[in-house]
Order: C-alpha cells, then sequence, then structure tokens
C-alpha cells in the first residue's frame, strides 16, 4: 500500500514539473482533486483524483489533460480569445474546444513525447453515442470532427442517425475551411475570428433557447402539479403534449409520456442542425441557378465615365500615368515583344509544295540529288486569329487598394493596346459594391423581420471600364478610376463571374478569353454574417466549374499577390509589375496557339 502510495506521489511530481516547464509558468498551482470537475484557468489546473487510481489508462488521461492545459497557457492569449469569443453557452463551449485543439496541434508538432500522449488517450477515448443529451452529443462530435481534420485523429463511425446528421452540419460549415484553419494555427487572431463566424452560422444557440424555455416550462408544470388534483393534473399534461406535437410537427402521440418528449427533442435538433442545409440545398449550383439573391433591386451595372467627371477621370488617369513614367521603356518594350509573338503567331503560317507562289529554298536540294524533280513553291495562309475577344474582369475590392489596385489597372492597360495592336477585341470590366456592410440591401432585409439565410446581402455594383468596341485611346481615362478612393469596397466574385460570361456570350465573335485579375477569395461581411461561412466560395468555385468544363469560353486568372489556383484550373500568380512581361507573353502565347474543344 506504501509502495503504491510512493509511486502516486511521484507521479504527482513529476506532472506538476511537466506543466511548468510545458507551459512556461512557474506561477501555476496544480491540484489534484474530484475527478468529474477537472476546469482550469489561468492560474490553477485542476486534474483528477489519483488516490483510487489502479488503470493504465486513467494515469494516460492524466498526462494527457495536464498536457492539454500546459498547450493553452504557452500558446493561447486570454486577450484575443475573448475578443472573438462568440455569444450563447453553446457557441462559446465550441470556440473552447476548436482553440483547445489549436493549442494542441501546435502542442504535438513541436514535443513528440506530448503528441505520443494526446494520440493515445483520443483514440482510445469513446463516448456514449446513445446519449440522450444533445448538447452533449453537439459538443462531443465537434470535438471529434475538428480532431479528425486537424489533428489527424482516426475517424470516428457513428451508428445513431442524429449523430450523422449533426456531424453532416459541421461538414457543410467546414469542409471548404479546414484548409484555412490548418494554416491558421500560428495565428491564434485570425483562427479565433474565423473558427467564431463559423460556430455563429451553425446557429446551435436557437436549440439552447428552446431547450431553455423547455425546461423552464416543465419546472413551472411540475410545481404546479403538486398543488391540483389528480384529474387536473392529467389535463396539464394532456395539453402540454399537445403544445409540443403542434412545434415539433409530430402527431398526437401521447400514450407514453417519455416516448413524446424524446421524440420532442429529437425533432428540434434535427431542425436545428438540418433546417439550414434543406433550405440551402443545391442553392450554390451555377448549373441549376440556386444560389440565392435577397434582392437585386438595389444592383447597378455602370459606365465608369458615369461614376466621375471628365476632370476627375483625367486627374485619376494622370496619377495613373505617373506610376507607369518609370516603367515607360519596360512597357514600350513588352507591347512591341509581344505584339511581335502575336502577329508571328497569326501570320506566319505556311502551305508548301505548290505549283506556283514563293519558291521554297528548303526543297532546292531535291533538285540538285534528282534534276527531274520541279521546283517547289510556298504559300503563307493566315490562322483564324482576329476574330476573338478578350475580357478583363478586376476585382474592385478593399483588400486591393494601394500596389494590387495599381498592378491591375498596369495589367489591364497594357492587355488593351497590346492586344488591339493584334485586331483583337477587348472589354475591360471591373466588380465591387455600393456599400460597405450590406447597404440599402441589408436595410430591407432588417426592415423585413430578418429572415434566415437570406443569400447574397448587399448592393453589387458592375462597372464597365471599356466596352468592346471602344478604342484604347478612347477609354483609357477611365482606367484610372481604380485609384479612386472609396470605390474599392466588397467582392463577390461568383456573380461578377456570371455577369461577364453573360455579357461575352452575346457577342459574334467566334473565340473568347476572360481573364480574372483578383487577389483571392470572395468577401462581404454582409452575406457572410447571414449564411454559410462558405457561402460565397462555393457559389464561386460552381460558377468557374460551369464555365471551365460546359461552355466554349477559356479562363485564365491573374492573382496579384495571392495564389488562385484553388478556384481557377488556368491561373497564374503576380508580385510586381515587373513580373508581367514573360508571364504574360508566354500565357497569351499558350492561349492564342491552342484551340480550346467545343463543350
Amino acid at each position: 500500500m506504501q509502495k503504491k502510495q510512493d509511486h502516486i506521489e511521484k507521479f504527482k511530481t513529476a506532472i506538476t514539473s511537466t506543466i511548468k516547464t510545458i507551459s512556461n509558468r512557474n506561477d501555476i498551482e496544480i491540484n489534484f482533486g474530484d475527478s468529474s470537475d477537472i476546469s482550469s484557468n489561468n492560474k490553477i489546473i485542476n486534474l483528477p483524483n489519483l488516490e483510487n487510481i489502479n488503470k493504465q489508462s486513467e494515469y494516460l488521461k492524466t498526462r494527457a489533460h495536464a498536457d492539454s492545459e500546459s498547450l493553452k497557457l504557452r500558446y493561447s492569449n486570454n486577450k484575443i480569445l475573448k475578443n472573438f469569443e462568440p455569444d450563447g453557452n453553446i457557441n462559446k463551449k465550441l470556440y473552447k474546444i476548436a482553440e483547445k485543439i489549436r493549442c494542441e496541434k501546435i502542442g504535438m508538432l513541436n514535443f513528440k513525447g506530448i503528441k505520443n500522449n494526446l494520440q493515445k488517450f483520443y483514440e482510445k477515448k469513446k463516448f456514449d453515442q446513445t446519449e440522450n443529451n444533445q448538447e452533449k452529443l453537439i459538443y462531443e462530435v465537434f470535438e471529434n470532427y475538428l480532431r479528425e481534420k486537424i489533428v489527424g485523429k482516426k475517424k470516428q463511425n457513428y451508428t445513431q442517425q442524429k449523430l450523422k446528421k449533426i456531424k453532416k452540419n459541421f461538414d457543410g460549415a467546414l469542409k471548404n475551411e479546414i484548409n484555412n484553419l490548418n494554416n491558421l494555427i500560428n495565428n491564434q487572431a485570425k483562427f479565433n475570428s474565423l473558427i467564431s463566424n463559423i460556430i455563429k452560422n451553425l446557429q446551435f444557440e436557437e436549440l439552447s433557447e428552446k431547450n431553455e424555455k423547455k425546461n423552464e416550462s416543465i419546472e413551472k408544470n411540475n410545481h404546479k402539479s403538486e398543488n391540483i388534483g389528480d384529474a387536473e393534473n392529467e389535463d396539464l399534461k394532456d395539453e402540454n403534449y399537445k403544445e409540443m406535437a403542434m412545434d415539433t410537427s409530430l402527431a398526437e402521440k401521447k400514450d407514453n409520456s417519455k416516448d413524446v418528449h424524446k421524440e420532442a427533442e429529437d425533432v428540434e435538433i434535427e431542425e436545428t442542425i438540418t433546417g439550414s442545409d434543406n433550405k440551402r440545398e443545391g442553392r450554390n449550383s451555377f448549373d441549376d441557378l440556386k444560389y440565392k439573391v435577397f434582392t437585386k433591386e438595389f444592383d447597378e451595372v455602370i459606365k465608369a465615365e458615369d461614376l466621375e467627371s471628365d476632370e476627375e477621370l483625367n486627374r485619376l488617369r494622370q496619377n495613373l500615368d505617373q506610376q507607369l513614367l518609370n516603367l515607360k521603356t519596360f512597357i514600350s518594350k513588352l507591347a512591341n515583344k509581344l505584339q511581335r509573338k502575336l502577329l508571328a503567331k497569326q501570320n506566319r503560317s505556311w502551305n508548301f509544295d505548290l505549283d506556283e507562289g514563293i519558291l521554297d529554298s528548303s526543297r532546292l536540294t531535291r533538285i540538285i540529288v534528282d534534276p527531274f524533280n520541279s521546283l517547289s513553291f510556298k504559300k503563307e495562309r493566315e490562322i483564324d486569329f482576329k476574330d476573338t475577344l478578350v475580357t478583363i474582369l478586376i476585382d474592385n475590392s478593399g483588400s486591393m487598394r494601394g500596389k494590387p489596385i495599381s498592378v491591375a489597372a498596369i495589367c489591364a492597360d497594357i492587355l488593351s493596346r497590346t492586344l488591339e495592336r493584334c485586331s483583337v477585341k477587348v472589354e475591360i470590366l471591373g466588380f465591387t459594391t455600393k456599400h460597405w456592410k450590406g447597404g440599402s440591401s441589408r436595410e430591407l432585409w432588417m426592415n423585413n423581420n430578418k429572415p434566415t439565410f437570406p443569400g447574397r446581402l448587399n448592393d453589387l455594383r458592375h462597372i464597365i471600364y471599356k466596352s468592346a468596341d471602344t478604342p484604347w485611346r478612347l477609354a483609357k481615362k477611365n482606367m484610372g478610376l481604380m485609384l479612386k478612393e472609396g470605390l474599392l469596397k466588397e467582392n463577390i466574385d461568383g456573380e461578377a463571374l456570371n455577369w461577364a460570361y453573360n455579357k461575352m456570350i452575346t457577342r459574334k465573335e467566334e473565340r473568347k478569353i476572360l481573364m480574372v485579375i483578383s487577389d483571392g477569395a470572395p468577401v462581404d461581411d454582409s452575406t457572410l454574417s447571414t449564411n454559410s461561412s462558405d457561402f460565397l466560395e462555393t457559389n464561386l468555385k460552381n460558377i468557374v466549374k460551369w464555365i471551365e468544363n460546359k461552355t466554349n469560353l477559356e479562363l485564365l486568372a491573374i492573382g496579384i499577390g495571392h495564389d488562385v489556383t484553388r478556384y481557377y484550373n488556368k491561373a497564374i500568380k503576380i508580385t510586381d509589375v515587373q513580373d508581367l512581361g514573360d508571364v504574360m507573353i508566354n500565357q497569351l502565347s499558350d492561349l492564342f496557339s491552342e484551340r480550346k474543344n467545343s463543350a
């Protein structure tokens, strides 16, 4: 007995030293108490009572919990954590679970011993899938889901239908964000911000509110039942069951009070978890046009010259020219080089072994070898190249402000001038929103009692800087508008791509090329705060996929300082104007030299 006690004391000493070492904190107090209460704070870590430990698994649990709490102290900033903490008990618990897993992931990457402890514990840890506490099930499934996706835990198999539905809901909200979360592991502020928004969009607090109201109602009914007769009590129960059946769309099944109560709870959790998914199912698919927009009443398509006066446009163009001044020689050389290369592809193709035309000197050796051979002639033929439209679609979002938008404007300017010299029609378009944070669309939504999952919730502004039939010299002043302070706001890329596509298909040109200049993912706070976190991104991916696979349009994206290959199959990254030379020549040459197969 004494030997066991000595062993436990040595284990406690080792755990205490380990916690202080990992956390870099010597002021931490470690308590070994009741295993049912192992919550901790910034100064105290509570661990399970070790006095009655008999199994190795219980030692492993203590070590894993100690490691986890130590890593939170080491890697989690409490001020940042509080700053992004969502409202509501369920949301807060999910948020803390995500932060715990973030800290554990960092620890597992840096400490091999910790990695072994945590992996062994969580692989052996199981939870009761028949548990009736719905909130507890949500926490367990959420933690398992994040561990699978972030830490690499073995996939959990769920036998209960309600668990599968909870997991499906997490899949819908988190699947497209897992890579982002993994990339932000070492950036607590960005990680906390992203996971907080995802959790808010899950809307589990509706479940919490329903449960609280239900508990209050049950308590009141229990209190009343103590003071009324049996007959009255039965009537009251009957009335409660009717209300419950109405709320949860159940038939009046009153044979067994426990069954009715359990079914009502199951329906509530199913509605909370799957209701939003059912409403949004297929909505982000461009192919069936189910992407949802709250209202198009305040959207606008406007020419650049209608947004500002001629004087202001000329001033902005001068500003752009000033930035181009140091690159004047470079731009001229680039334009000439690109033009020569494109014109060479356009014109320098030949028909050989003709009876007339230009003498083919390469075939003269045949006459020397055999004088009876006749002379061979060749003729140049034109490739069907001029009948082409290139549309340049530019992201005019706030994140493009500064150098990125200048690079985009210069890109458009160079491409427009150069392609026009090659008799290629060029159209330049821009996309942004009229307001920050939703504008008139959001006001209308608020005045209509804020319906859930309203879809896109901002006023679009699509700008025509240069139409396909307008010469560059007449539209060049419009390019400077991109430098206008206050123009750049939010970016909803999917609908902008749809708009550009619809404009292009009405044109008579046989070949159509769409070039998108952007700096990353679509972002609109008003829309993303009222829908799933991947609402706009999924729509963009679906539209890009549809255009690339189902149409004759050729799509190329240029990422300004960002890699956009996760959205577009053909994509290049540019960090500076000086990078444009070879990149543009190679990409455009490749585009014009290969013909895309008909869809």
